[in-house]
């Protein structure tokens, strides 16, 4: 007999759906490892002046989005974030206008649909393809991610490990709590469906055994790191490899926008996220069922994947990718009401796909640095 699980509730509160499993585990082969190469070191990085007042263009109801300064009028949600500081360099990263801690919209003269309210404290909806960012709240905004932070994990290590290799179940990763798929210490778990596991459950004892999988759970937590820099995601810190709660660790909602769209190029990635449901083999006569948390997939049209998070600190998370008629959107969420997180997800996508090419966009994803390929 084959259990089905999820996150434990200490993870992501237990959503109110429930999904049969639909398909078993593929056998795709996945790329070898990729050397990333160096990252390069930014030489300098120009001061953006601070600025007393954002001038965006009015909303539909004759107010100017954002409340002034770029600060929202009212507080967002389960906590608001706390007074931020002044801009910096970091802040400005993708335009002068995302260095705003409130909502960012610049609606056209006529034909505006008004943005949803959200109830969480930053937001980034952003277009894959042109990198545009039609909308956004506090994008430089610093908050735990929770389990999104396993999206930085997988694009991170996809790329440095056979997905047919076994890796050896140690103390460190059967020991973390809560450890979701039940790794068993001693046992060795194919790297596909560890990121299997990642994936559809969030499990954090398959983040761990992955991450040491590259040698050392420090290299594991190292390349994390590295590959945010490669993307220019400077508001990443990476302390662990599947976002529990950590002093330091921090990312904003601009730059998860980064690190998914650095995910929809990654084929392998896109097969683990959007897999509905798999088997895994625990140990001689125990299974147990993965059933995917992220219901994009099966309740939105054009969803394509991404990934939920919860802990007390970070409250909700999530990223959320998806296509209609040609078009991706990115929607990043960061510390939202507890089980609002997809609904609200799709409810800025579904705003993007009516006003994409017609809002005047408040900033762009930057490109990845430029990097040396030691492998030549």
């Amino acid at each position: 007999m084959i259990t089905f699980r999820r996150a434990y509730a200490t993870e992501s509160p237990l959503p109110s759906w429930v999904r049969p499993g639909l398909a078993t585990a593929d056998r795709e082969q996945l790329p070898m490892s990729r050397a990333r190469g160096a990252v390069v070191t930014i030489a300098a990085l120009v001061a953006v002046a601070a600025t007393a007042a954002v001038a965006l263009h009015p909303s539909p109801g004759g107010q100017a989005a954002g409340g002034g300064a770029g600060r929202p009028a009212a507080t967002a949600g389960p906590g608001a974030a706390s007074p931020k500081p002044a801009a910096t360099p970091r802040d400005a990263i993708g335009g002068p206008l995302l260095a705003s801690h409130g909502i960012l919209v610049r609606y056209p003269a006529t034909g505006a649909r008004k943005l949803p309210k959200i109830p969480a404290s930053a937001w980034v909806l952003a277009d894959a393809d042109t990198g545009q960012v039609l909308a956004a709240r506090d994008p430089h905004g610093l908050f735990p991610p929770a389990s999104t932070l396993k999206v930085l994990t997988a694009i991170s290590l996809i790329p440095a490990l056979d997905p047919a290799e076994k890796v050896l179940a140690t103390r460190r990763a059967t020991s973390v709590e809560p450890n979701i798929v039940g790794l068993a210490r001693g046992h060795y778990y194919r790297v596909a469906d560890l990121f299997r596991a990642l994936l559809l459950i969030s499990a954090n004892d398959a983040a761990v055994a992955l991450a040491q999988a590259t040698g050392s759970y420090a290299h594991g937590i190292g390349l994390m790191n590295a590959e945010a820099r490669w993307l220019r995601a400077d508001d990443v810190v990476a302390r662990n490899p599947n976002g529990l709660p950590a002093r330091g660790q921090v990312v904003s909602a601009y730059d998860e926008a980064l690190i998914a769209r650095q995910a929809l190029t990654l084929p392998s990635f896109m097969r683990y996220d959007s897999t509905l449901s798999a088997s895994f083999h625990i140990k001689k006569k125990k299974w147990v069922g993965l059933v995917n948390q992220n219901n994009l997939l099966i309740d939105y049209q054009g969803g394509l994947g991404g990934k939920i998070g919860w802990t007390e600190e970070a409250r909700a998370t999530y990223i959320g990718m998806a296509r209609r008629h040609g078009v991706t959107l990115i929607v990043t969420i960061l510390h939202c009401r507890a089980l609002a997180e997809i609904k609200a997800g799709e409810k800025l996508l579904s705003w993007g796909f009516m006003m994409d090419h017609k809002v005047t966009p408040v900033g762009t994803l930057v490109p990845p640095r430029s990097a040396p390929n030691p492998a030549g």
